[in-house]
């Protein structure tokens, strides 16, 4: 994606982490990395001129009531926006603009256009099936190269019915990464969750499926992204040579594995793209992987440098006696489980309801049964709710549950929001904290920092 021209946001980082460490090889650090942030006086909309969207309808002629509504979502588009619609035959193919125009932009004129067009839409039908989600995540990279606006995004509309014969989705999406980001909306019965949960957490987006109102749906996609302040904001973790592994992942406000890349000449700074940056707090977790080697014992060690934009705060803990308690319980080690406890209770949801769907009844009670408790710990509603759908909850606490005979349409679109559900909501953001900067070099640096994160000099 391109680079945004607005003022960068007011950052606030913190790091929490679990310090009561015990030497020996292979130790597994784990950090909560919570951003917040605030547009520091911005515009609240990205001016629709910002922004390019393809809308992709991969649906089959049997469906295509399933886009009656997409004549609405495009009368809707702001003014400005640049837009393609791209509909099927074996292969994706240009709808609209028509003639040689890869883009339109939105306006009274091309949006009466591009909604009559609509009503005509080529879908697949009888003869031969598409190539696969990969042939609209590729048409699309080639349609945003030639587009270098600051968010560009695919809305992708699907039925499953590029779903069979899938191979090369997973070398698409490499190819794809970090180009622009995709929306999934899911319609009809006979889609499978794990490609459209695949391609909405490799191309940072969402996956959902919309039983009615999918102009709606649209639309409001469309509107978030007119919300984000920042399209790419990189995060940067420098650690020091005993450090042999990180990653990183961001749990909230939506679950996204995150690649990281190595950064030239600096062999121990890592970077790793993150996307859609709007108003409000993020959760990450950093795991490091060290060996004690020969650290002192019982004293504070930085041992990565965390830096977003000007802000950085260094990722603290110390190696403690082998048989020693810890004098101080560590800070951050509630943070730290929350976040492993409610990744759990993810994977255990979602594990039971495609055990369900297997008609694994035991393996799916006993899922399910672990979410259930997990989500009482948690207070997380939303999740026995969505048990409550598939299954009696005789106690929550305990993990008790009795599963019910269940519709097996109704479980696909209930695995795609175990999924693809936000797990948390946006809050209020504050301003970025003040913190030193270096003698040497200016660098600013987290208040709590040893180190320059660029020289390398100790701070004074």
């Amino acid at each position: 994606m391109s680079s945004h021209t607005r003022p960068q946001p007011g950052i606030r980082l913190h790091v929490d982490l679990d310090g009561d460490l015990r030497p020996h090889r292979n130790v597994k650090i784990e950090a909560h990395l919570q951003v917040d942030v605030a547009a520091d006086g911005a515009p609240t909309d990205l001016p629709a001129v910002e922004l390019a969207v393809i809308i992709a309808v991969d649906v089959a002629e049997s469906n295509r009531a399933a886009v009656h509504a997409l004549a609405a979502a495009l009368r809707a588009l702001p003014d400005g926006i640049s837009f393609t619609l791209l509909g099927g035959g074996p292969e994706p193919r240009r709808c609209y603009p028509l003639g040689d125009d890869e883009w339109a932009v939105a306006n009274q004129y091309e949006r009466r256009r591009a909604a009559f067009v609509a009503g005509s839409l080529p879908l697949h039908q009888d003869g031969p099936r598409p190539a696969g989600y990969a042939s609209w995540a590729s048409a699309s990279r080639a349609l945003l190269a030639g587009r270098p606006l600051s968010v560009q995004h695919l809305v992708l509309i699907t039925d499953g019915s590029s779903a069979a014969g899938e191979t090369r989705l997973e070398e698409e999406l490499d190819a794809c990464a970090g180009q622009f980001t995709c929306e999934v909306f899911a319609v009809g019965t006979d889609w499978s969750p794990d490609p459209l949960l695949t391609l909405a957490e490799r191309l940072h987006g969402t996956a959902e499926f919309v039983d009615d109102g999918l102009a709606q749906a649209i639309t409001g996609a469309i509107q978030r992204l007119r919300r984000v302040h920042t399209p790419q904001l990189p995060i940067e973790v420098t650690v020091r040579p005993s450090v042999r592994q990180v990653s990183l992942s961001e749990k909230a406000p939506r679950a996204h594995r995150l690649g990281g890349l190595p950064q030239p000449g600096r062999p121990h700074r890592w970077s790793f793209p993150t996307y859609q940056w709007e108003q409000g707090r993020r959760d990450y977790l950093l795991t490091l992987v060290t060996d004690a080697d020969a650290d002192p014992l019982e004293t504070e060690l930085q041992f990565a440098m965390v830096s977003i934009g000007e802000v950085h705060a260094p990722v603290l803990a110390r190696w403690h006696l082998p048989d020693r308690s810890p004098q101080h319980a560590p800070a951050g080690g509630d943070s730290v489980r929350n976040l492993d406890v409610t990744a759990r209770m993810r994977s255990a949801l979602r594990q039971g309801l495609v055990a369900l769907e297997a008609r694994q009844r035991d393996t799916a009670e006993a899922r399910l049964g672990q979410a259930a408790r997990l989500a009482a710990e948690l207070g997380k509603d939303w999740v026995l709710d969505e048990i409550r759908t598939v299954a009696d909850i005789e106690d929550a606490a305990a993990g008790r549950i009795r599963l019910r005979t269940v519709d097996a349409d109704t479980l696909a679109p209930m695995i795609l929001r175990a999924g693809s559900r936000p797990g948390g909501t946006l809050t209020e953001a504050v301003g970025a904290r003040p913190g030193p900067r270096c003698h040497a070099c200016s660098t600013p640096a987290g208040s709590e920092a040893r180190y320059c994160i660029t020289c390398g000099k100790k701070l004074l």
